[in-house]
């Protein structure tokens, strides 16, 4: 009812100031006018007013309404000339927000605004660099293939062939990758939900993944750990694989030579964990929330994509009413590599 009225009085009360261009001069005409109708309502009902004090207390009180008002009005126009640096592409600028009233709080949330649009500036730069550093690559390569089976300096073979193959498929994937970027982004997924058996899930996950290896020529074991009983998930089967394929390739390409990559689920308190381990070097405790933010690649050796994988991986998981995180390696784990042990956490049972 207030919030009512209030919106009322603001529609219907006249703004006579508003042509003002001067927030201070604004001021000085609202405390002239205030006192210009009490000393007149004073005049009226007295009968006199001593000129040369009236004059005198409305200078005083107009002189010290601007020297209070600098104050008042300098992150108004810090904000003004921060926004027009905004508009030329310089994020850095910030505003002195010292006062408690709702300037103050004005100037703490354009702070803010600054500061968010400064890390999404930094964000798309970044996506161009990854995505021109990713693009470049596999056409490059593909070029050169290409090149050399029109000219006739290498033969049309089933090799030359699998090469060309192989990076457009990479391509492929990276341009899944940006499709499912801009779905985030709308916010319009539609999940088709259906029963899985967790078992036959997994399994055929590890073998698309050992496939996926072999024909990059990476030297990785993948095995399934034994599930101590049938495990059902009311999920999207192809949105969870492709959680799944993600987390199995990055593991592949972090493991030494030789390594192994452990892939196990157990049900717990309601929920389904699923682990992925591999035997690489693991990710420092500072980084690991990171490594789920969008175009984050990491330090992690063995590199490469977008840095999106990941990022797509969480919003999936969270999509299904789950959770993913990157926890410490076994206490069993040992030798020169500890290891990433990253676990998906989804409830057993969700509405459609």
């Amino acid at each position: 009812m207030i919030e009512r009225l209030v919106t009322w009085l603001n529609r219907v009360l006249p703004r006579p100031l508003d042509p003002v261009r001067s927030i201070k001069a604004k001021l000085g005409l609202l405390l002239v006018a205030s006192g210009a109708a009490g000393m007149g309502y004073f005049w009226y009902a007295i009968g006199w007013l001593p000129p040369m004090t009236s004059a005198t207390a409305i200078g005083v009180a107009l002189l010290t309404s601007q020297v209070l008002a600098h104050g008042m009005t300098s992150p108004l126009r810090e904000m003004t000339a921060a926004a027009g640096a905004m508009a030329r592409g310089d994020y850095s600028r910030r505003v002195r927000a010292t006062s408690r009233d709702e300037v103050g709080e004005l100037a703490q949330a354009f702070n803010k605004m600054a500061a968010d649009l400064a890390a999404a500036d930094q964000r798309r730069r970044e996506l161009i660099a990854n995505v021109s550093h990713e693009l470049r690559t596999p056409i490059t390569a593909l070029q050169g293939v290409l090149e050399n089976l029109v000219d006739g300096v290498a033969p049309t073979e089933p090799a030359a062939l699998r090469a060309a193959l192989a990076q457009t498929e990479r391509l492929g994937h990276l341009v899944g990758d940006l499709l499912d970027l801009s779905r985030l982004d709308a916010g319009v997924v539609p999940l088709r939900r259906t029963s899985i058996d967790l078992g036959d899930f997994l399994e055929d996950a590890v073998e698309q993944a050992a496939a996926t290896a072999a024909g990059v020529g990476r030297d990785v074991r993948f095995r399934l750990r034994p599930l101590p009983a049938p495990l059902t998930v009311y999920a999207d089967p192809s949105r969870l694989h492709q959680v799944f394929a993600n987390l199995l390739d990055n593991a592949a390409r972090h493991s030494p030579a030789g390594g192994t990559v452990l892939l196990g689920a157990e049900e717990r308190a309601g929920q389904l964990h699923v682990e992925v381990n591999d035997e690489g070097e693991g990710i420092p405790v500072a980084e690991r929330s990171r490594v789920f933010e969008r175009f984050t690649r990491g330090d992690r050796s063995g590199g490469g994509g977008t840095g999106l994988g990941l990022a797509i991986a969480r919003w999936v998981v969270e999509l299904h009413g789950g959770s993913i995180a990157v926890l410490d390696p076994h206490p069993s784990a040992a030798g020169p590599h500890l290891g990433c042990r990253i676990r998906v956490t989804l409830p057993v049972t969700a509405s459609a």
